[in-house]
């Protein structure tokens, strides 16, 4: 599996400082519900290669929460994995069913459809106007748009 990270000095930032990337065996085998069984150790694997920092911040492509009942996703496995010492803050472009009330829809440029904000570690409204300030004109800002066509090249 292709895992890239990317690092910028703040939430405004037009573009990155610096730029990791890691091609990692799957150990797991697809379980339905269970995605990070098989994105978690990639994601781990990588951050050993960034020297992560008191008051840094960690940005997934998915779901930190999931639901009112305590269930996590991606980004909540990370933030245990972690030892809850960063703040996992999930930008998700698609929805999700159940009902979560640290959810919150972002609105970005003219764009009527939202981005899906879930965080754990910091106060969700704090960071839902971290995201609508990042840049970028449109509903995807500029460098989260940029690390996802980096996960299309296929690393040698």
């Amino acid at each position: 599996m292709q895992t890239i990270c990317i690092t910028f000095e703040d939430w405004t930032s037009e573009n990155e400082i610096e730029t990791f990337m890691e091609k990692t065996e799957i150990t797991s085998d697809y379980e339905s519900g269970a995605f990070y069984k098989r994105e978690l150790p990639c994601i781990l694997s990588l951050l050993k290669q960034i020297e992560l920092k008191d008051g840094d911040v960690i940005i997934v492509d998915g779901y930190v929460t999931l639901n009112n009942d305590g269930k996590i996703g991606l980004g909540g496995y990370l933030y245990e994995a972690l030892d809850q010492k960063f703040p996992i803050i999930g930008i998700a472009k698609n929805g999700f069913n159940a009902p979560d009330l640290q959810r919150r829809e972002v609105f970005r440029g003219e764009s009527r459809t939202p981005l899906f904000l879930t965080v754990k570690g910091a106060n969700v409204d704090d960071i839902k106007q971290k995201v609508e300030q990042m840049h970028g004109d449109f509903r995807v800002p500029i460098l989260l748009k940029k690390l996802d066509q980096l996960t299309r090249v296929e690393l040698l």
